[in-house]
């Protein structure tokens, strides 16, 4: 059982790896500059907590839901 938790962390580890570089080169962002974005924003946890149905869908797909989702939150901050 150990192993399969190492394996879903590991695969949860790659998809994170895998959208934060997917939206830096989308947006022409260095790697830091995208995880200062995504732990304002609370992106990582979403990704994380979401992971079983997001590492299913498209690159494309992601990226519109991350950028929603990161205007969603700049829109609360300002209410």
């Amino acid at each position: 059982m150990k192993t399969d938790k190492k394996d879903k962390e590991l695969d949860i580890a790659y998809f994170l790896s895998f959208c934060i570089e997917q939206y830096k080169n989308k947006h022409q962002m260095s790697g830091e500059e995208v995880a200062t974005l995504f732990e304002r924003d609370g992106v990582l946890p979403y990704l994380e907590d979401n992971f079983e149905l997001l590492h299913t869908q498209s690159h494309h797909w992601l990226m519109d839901e991350i950028e929603e989702l990161i205007d969603r939150r700049k829109s609360e901050a300002k209410k």
